[in-house]
């Protein structure tokens, strides 16, 4: 990954003048402007400028979008993402583009849970009755489309026909029309989008459809396998039981800069050590007075689904060969291949 060679120039002839935090921004990618993944880099973003650390929050795509800008020769040193997106990935590792890709990523720190709403028709009772259903399973390159894509390659289950094109209330709605059988929709509980639907109970002319509807239970044993997902469970007024399923964590990953031993890397290196400080200083600030989600962050979590950021622990940098970036025109081509690759297409 090439973070522009006339930047490491410049740095050399204001480093006299500068600080590490003045000389460069640190770009943050999250995701859209209404979610939690951006209002956690905007108050990481706060915390961090009044300890003179400047970093720029960046709309995204998605967890992919994320990991593919990380890679990139964009200022994008660290993100939000999904934890299962590392599964998504080591799935295609024989691709050599993908593997250089995990290998310049590290893990700072874990987030928080994010459960996985299966929603689908009652006779839809168990994951495995998915095969050859009608399936929304995201927009392709967004988490939905991330954990969907991975869990039914580990169950080894082949949808009649996948839907990339509908957001999740447009799911919803089809699945009330009979246009498809099940939508898959990943975020923190209780989701606002399911919680509406106890509206519908109060028209007659709505009510009769909620009797056809329900959260398909996700307790198979292999989805718990490798660390990606974690057991939880959903439940919502109009519903009368707690159903089992499954969550993803959102972590905060960086690209690794002790790879290289640059001024630049170096510098990038101390920020992000610094950073995770930042973080831990702030962290019962950000729990009494930050988004909601917060109060569910344990920065101590042990989380294994990739290897940790040797920046924000012990910045010991060791020298490593250049890789090349995955060219933002490539990126379409590069998510085909991906989804092809984990298909068995």
């Amino acid at each position: 990954m090439k973070k522009g060679m006339w930047i490491c120039g410049i740095l050399l002839l204001v480093g006299l003048f500068l600080t590490p935090h003045t000389a460069m921004s640190m770009g943050m990618v999250t995701g859209s402007r209404n979610g939690t993944y951006f209002q956690f880099g905007k108050e990481i973003a706060e915390e961090a400028k009044k300890a003179g650390l400047d970093i720029v929050v960046k709309e995204s795509r998605g967890s992919l979008d994320n990991i593919l800008r990380l890679d990139s020769s964009e200022n994008a040193a660290f993100a939000i993402v999904q934890s299962d997106v590392f599964g998504f990935l080591k799935r295609s590792s024989h691709k050599t583009e993908i593997k250089k890709t995990l290998d310049n990523l590290s893990v700072i720190f874990p987030f928080y849970n994010e459960e996985v709403h299966l929603f689908a028709k009652k006779e839809i009772k168990r994951f495995e009755d998915l095969e050859g259903k009608r399936i929304a399973i995201g927009i392709e390159g967004s988490g939905n489309f991330i954990t969907s894509t991975n869990l039914l390659k580990i169950m080894n289950i082949k949808a009649g026909r996948e839907y990339t094109n509908m957001k999740p209330a447009e799911a919803v709605e089809a699945i009330f029309l009979d246009k498809i059988d099940a939508m898959f929709y990943v975020a923190g509980k209780p989701v606002k989008l399911f919680n509406n639907l106890k509206e519908l109970k109060k028209e007659p002319q709505y009510a009769p459809l909620l009797d056809n509807v329900h959260f398909v239970p996700l307790n198979h044993p292999d989805m718990l396998k490798g660390g990606e997902y974690v057991a939880s469970e959903i439940t919502y007024s109009w519903i009368k039981e707690k159903i089992p399923t499954i969550a993803v964590k959102a972590i905060l990953v960086g690209y690794d800069f002790s790879k290289k031993r640059t001024p630049y890397y170096r510098m990038r290196c101390k920020q992000l050590a610094e950073l995770v400080k930042i973080i831990r200083h702030d962290y019962e600030y950000l729990r009494s007075e930050g988004h909601p989600k917060w109060k569910e962050v344990n920065l101590n979590e042990e989380i294994n689904v990739w290897k940790l950021d040797p920046c924000s622990r012990d910045c010991q940098h060791s020298p490593s060969t250049s890789v090349s970036p995955i060219p933002d025109k490539r990126r379409k081509n590069y998510i085909n291949g991906l989804r092809r690759t984990i298909r068995g297409e």
